[in-house]
């Protein structure tokens, strides 16, 4: 397999003009697929001051539509391969780029502003996982993983190819520089996410915002999916990005 061509499979494409000012690209989480963005697409496309927005959805590597393989490990340098040939070939130009990650989605749409610098403009963050060295240490956290991997597994069998949830847990969730990649991060950032969230390492948010000046965040009182108390919430961010 020549990884240098891997690509993820689009599913939605959508600009209600010719000629967009802003691309935004919203990548899933682990165990799920794009569908994830239904509601919000379907909520933020009715918003006529968001009328000149182009919205893309892909499926990762491994979920939904996109190529599963075993040759693959679904790994961050696989997945961001083919990010980065899938938005090439949407012919962005030099229209500003967002991207939106959601849970796992935010890990790799971070790690992508890290890698190809320059190219993403804002970074939007939906209940991402900050778990910082500390945490992955602790046996108690190994241990709720443990158990979130078995439950996730067995009923996620349709929408994500199990090599994939696996790896994607010990090759990207829990990757050791996750933290410090986020809390380095130089382009502007929004983490939306809900306070009552269980799996994103709430206390964890404070430090980060003293680390990193160019985060900024909104909570919401829903936990950890894209439910309306935060897709809502996208249409003043978005309306902030036009409008700089």
């Amino acid at each position: 397999m020549d990884k240098s061509k891997l690509k993820l499979q689009k599913t939605h494409d959508y600009s209600a003009v010719k000629e967009p000012k802003l691309v935004v690209v919203f990548i899933h989480g682990i165990a799920s697929d794009s569908s994830t963005f239904d509601k919000s697409l379907h909520y933020l496309e009715g918003v006529k001051s968001l009328n000149d927005v182009r919205f893309v959805t892909f499926d990762l590597l491994g979920s939904g539509k996109s190529l599963k393989s075993d040759e693959l490990n679904y790994s961050y340098s696989e997945q961001l391969e083919a990010l980065h040939n899938s938005i090439e070939k949407l012919g962005v130009g030099n229209t500003p780029l967002v991207l939106i990650g959601h849970s796992m989605g935010t890990l790799i749409v971070t790690r992508y502003a890290e890698t190809y610098k320059g190219s993403v403009s804002h970074l939007i963050l939906i209940s991402p996982p900050i778990y910082t060295e500390k945490d992955l240490d602790n046996p108690a956290f190994a241990a709720g993983m443990k158990v979130f991997q078995d439950a996730v597994s067995v009923r996620n069998h349709e929408v994500v190819e199990e090599k994939s949830f696996k790896n994607s847990i010990s090759k990207i969730v829990m990757n050791r520089r996750n933290y410090a990649v986020l809390a380095g991060i130089k382009i502007t950032t929004v983490l939306i996410y809900g306070v009552q969230d269980r799996f994103i390492g709430v206390y964890n948010v404070p430090h980060l915002l003293k680390e990193n000046p160019n985060i900024t965040t909104i909570k919401t009182e829903g936990l950890h999916g894209v439910s309306r108390d935060k897709y809502t919430k996208l249409t003043g961010v978005l309306e902030g990005i036009l409008h700089a």
